[in-house]
């Protein structure tokens, strides 16, 4: 028995041996590295010490979580020589999330709702115009600088949260990894000047805080709206969710016709 047990422990060492895999190796982090599990513990480690040092700096606009880590991740992502596509298929549990999650933003939508019912052609006649006018001014500049066809048709759903604007982008032809990108990007930079446009423009109605960030932030503006006041938070939620909808049911019919 003894024996048994000690050449099954040698051919143990001897498989470990050929396979590189020993503790320590190099062989060994570059396997776990490109685990699945990988991408999502990844993101919510990173997301949790950005969140920490948000609050850490009194929730400043210019340190938000999102936008420190992100760019704290595309930095280890770089480093790591993990491929971005392993990265998205690691967190495709996050991506599934990001429908409910956008539904249950209807809860205190509800709580605010006698506050919006009295402004509500108001509301729509900004969400149409807003919306409009953010998706042809991206599509315009990139135009204008001389983009091709792909690169614009994923622009052009940018002013909607993420989960409308992939679907939205796969339906007209558009890439939905840009589509992605940009729509972080243009959420993280709408919370970002958030602070100085409300200052030059001297709005302080939280309503109308909320409907700007939610219309050209977001699900990150909106998420800042609510830090700000629960009736930004519900009116940036509202705008958001008339935004997305305009937007999936206009775009896809108006492209064609250009």
């Amino acid at each position: 028995m003894p024996d048994l047990l000690t050449q099954t422990t040698l051919k143990g060492q001897a498989l470990i041996e050929q396979s590189g895999l020993l503790p320590g190796s190099p062989n060994v982090w570059q396997s776990l590295i490109h685990k699945p599990l990988f991408g999502l513990l990844l993101t919510l480690v990173i997301f949790q010490l950005a969140l920490w040092f948000y609050n850490w700096c009194g929730r400043k606009a210019f340190v938000h979580p999102v936008a420190v880590s992100s760019v704290a991740i595309a930095a280890l992502l770089k480093l790591s020589g993990i491929s971005y596509s392993e990265y998205v298929d690691g967190n495709g549990l996050l991506y599934f999330l990001l429908g409910p999650t956008t539904v249950a933003l209807a809860i205190p939508l509800y709580k605010e709702f006698h506050h919006i019912r009295k402004l509500a052609l108001p509301i729509v006649l900004t969400v149409i115009f807003g919306g409009a006018f953010a998706a042809a001014s991206a599509v315009g500049i990139a135009w204008f600088m001389g983009s091709d066809e792909q690169v614009l048709l994923s622009l052009a759903p940018k002013s909607v949260t993420t989960p409308i604007a992939i679907g939205v982008a796969e339906n007209i032809g558009g890439l939905a990894t840009l589509t992605t990108g940009v729509v972080v990007f243009t959420g993280v930079i709408g919370v970002l000047l958030s602070p100085l446009v409300f200052y030059l423009l001297q709005l302080r109605d939280p309503r109308q805080q909320g409907m700007i960030l939610g219309l050209n932030a977001h699900g990150i503006g909106t998420a800042r709206a609510f830090e700000l006041n629960p009736t930004s938070g519900a009116f940036a939620t509202l705008a958001m969710g008339l935004n997305g909808a305009f937007t999936a049911l206009t775009l896809p019919y108006i492209i064609p016709l250009f």
